[in-house]
């Protein structure tokens, strides 16, 4: 059976699918925020109700549909870490 935070996740990432198609003038980069703005709480409850391994795999699925801000968080991490390290 399917918890309810599955199915909100499941949810987000059929709109964040969708949200993809649509075209914009910012990149999605609005889009983007207000995904993971929502997903980041989703992201809790989920691994609240279904344990750290399915938690896993919806950080897994999202970081999936947002991958250019994951890889601009990288970038930034690794520049932070070179100037300090």
């Amino acid at each position: 059976m399917m918890t309810t935070s599955l199915i909100c996740a499941a949810l987000w990432l059929l709109a964040a699918n969708v949200m993809a198609m649509i075209p914009s003038k910012d990149n999605l980069w609005q889009r983007a925020y207000l995904l993971i703005a929502v997903g980041i709480p989703l992201l809790g409850w989920v691994t609240y109700q279904n344990g750290p391994w399915i938690g896993l795999i919806a950080l897994a699925a999202g970081m999936s549909v947002l991958r250019w801000p994951v890889v601009y968080l990288t970038r930034w991490a690794k520049q932070l870490v070179g100037r300090n390290g």
